[in-house]
C-alpha cells in the first residue's frame, strides 16, 4: 500500500548558497535531496504543479519553503519491483493514470480509423485519376485519328482546285 506524508521543505538555506541564476534548481535538488532523507528511497518524482511552483517567479527567485504531498509507491519495472516516492503541492490536482491511458487508448482507435478512412480516399482518387488519364489518352488517339482521315483546308482547297484545272 501506499505510504503518504506532508512536508514542508525549507528552501532558502540550500538556494542561498548558489549563484542567483541558479536558484531554482538548486531549490529542485534540495527537494529531492530531502525526500530521499525522509522517505529513504533513491527515485524521486517531482509533479508538474510542484515544479511550475518552484518556477513561478522564475529561475532566480524560488519560494523560501514549500508545501509538499509525497507518496512512497512500489512500481515494477522490467519484472522488478521499484520503490518510488512522486512529490506534488498539496493543493495540486489529482489526475488519474487510469483515465489518461483510456484516454489514450480512444485517441489511437480514433487515429486508426482516421487513417483507415485517409486511405480510402487516396485510393479512390488514385483511381479517379487514372481513369481520367485514360480517358484522355483515348481521346487523344481517336482525335489523331480523326485528324488524320480528315482532309485539311488546304487539301481541300487543292482539291477543289485540282478538280476543276485551274
Amino acid at each position: 500500500m501506499a505510504e503518504e506524508r506532508i512536508y514542508t521543505i525549507p528552501l532558502r538555506k540550500a538556494f542561498m548558497k548558489a549563484p542567483s541564476y541558479k536558484r531554482s534548481a538548486k531549490a529542485i535538488s534540495a527537494i529531492r535531496k530531502f525526500l530521499i532523507k525522509h522517505m529513504k528511497t533513491e527515485d524521486v518524482k517531482i509533479g508538474k504543479y510542484l515544479n511550475l511552483e518552484i518556477f513561478k517567479h522564475g529561475r532566480k527567485n524560488p519560494p523560501p519553503r514549500v508545501k509538499v504531498k509525497a507518496v512512497k509507491d512500489k512500481i515494477k519495472v522490467k519484472d522488478k519491483e521499484v520503490e518510488i516516492v512522486k512529490a506534488e503541492l498539496i493543493d495540486a490536482p489529482v489526475e488519474k493514470e487510469e483515465r489518461k491511458q483510456e484516454i489514450k487508448k480512444e485517441e489511437k482507435v480514433a487515429e486508426i480509423k482516421e487513417t483507415e478512412e485517409n486511405m480510402e480516399k487516396l485510393e479512390k482518387e488514385k483511381k479517379e485519376v487514372l481513369e481520367h488519364a485514360a480517358l484522355i489518352k483515348k481521346e487523344r488517339k481517336t482525335k489523331s485519328f480523326m485528324d488524320k482521315t480528315k482532309p485539311t483546308q488546304e487539301q481541300k482547297i487543292s482539291g477543289i482546285i485540282g478538280s476543276t484545272g485551274k
